[in-house]
């Protein structure tokens, strides 16, 4: 089965339909998402402009990085469970958004740089823990961390606005495939796709 039809398979159970339609229920997890996501970058940005070296010099980043972690990994892993439960109470449309598969790729690259700044950046933070600029492998890994962040906060965003929804054709080929759009070819058109309004259900960043 492919993924969009396990995507469409969820989009049919009891579970979906539920959160999908809920009043109080979607909102809520809406709402926790966003809480725990300016939770997780709130402190996520204190740490990356340390390791740039803009914030608190005096302070060692071996210390910074031990006191923020914990809580840091505590935000990510409500934020992962929201986001995940938002997807479930909509998976097709997320599926097929432009905007939900660019925040996921950045999302897996900000997991591969903290991958490379765990095994071999944070190894080595006794040799310029208290320099007031870190090396320069350091500070590239706070500057792709900001940029990577901000990309999933926008692109996070826009996943409400259904500029280029599967169902909104005539769209340029290049949109269709971004999207994973199965439509007929006469619909396809060669120019920008129309745009409308807010979808029901918004999802957020």
């Amino acid at each position: 089965m492919s993924l969009l039809g396990v995507c469409q398979w969820l989009a049919e159970t009891r579970g979906s339909v539920a959160l999908a339609g809920s009043v109080y229920v979607y909102p809520l997890v809406e709402s926790v998402h966003v809480l725990t996501l300016c939770w997780f970058v709130g402190m996520s940005v204190l740490l990356d402009l340390r390791l740039l070296g803009f914030v608190l010099p005096q302070v060692r980043a071996s210390e910074m990085i031990d006191r923020l972690l914990p809580w840091m990994k505590a935000g990510f892993a409500v934020m992962i469970v929201s986001g995940a439960l938002l997807f479930y109470a909509i998976p097709v449309r997320s599926f097929q958004n432009i905007f939900f598969r660019v925040k996921m790729i950045a999302l897996l690259l900000a997991g591969l740089n903290v991958l490379v700044f765990e095994i071999g950046v944070r190894r080595r933070t006794v040799e310029w823990d208290l320099q007031p600029v870190p090396p320069g492998a350091a500070r590239a890994a706070g500057a792709a961390s900001l940029a990577l962040w901000a990309v999933i906060i926008v692109s996070g965003r826009m996943i409400a606005y259904n500029w280029f929804d599967c169902d909104k054709q005539p769209q340029s080929n290049f949109i269709n495939w971004a999207t994973g759009c199965d439509v007929d070819k006469s619909q396809v058109s060669s120019f920008k796709p129309q745009v409308s309004s807010v979808t029901s259900r918004e999802a957020p960043p």
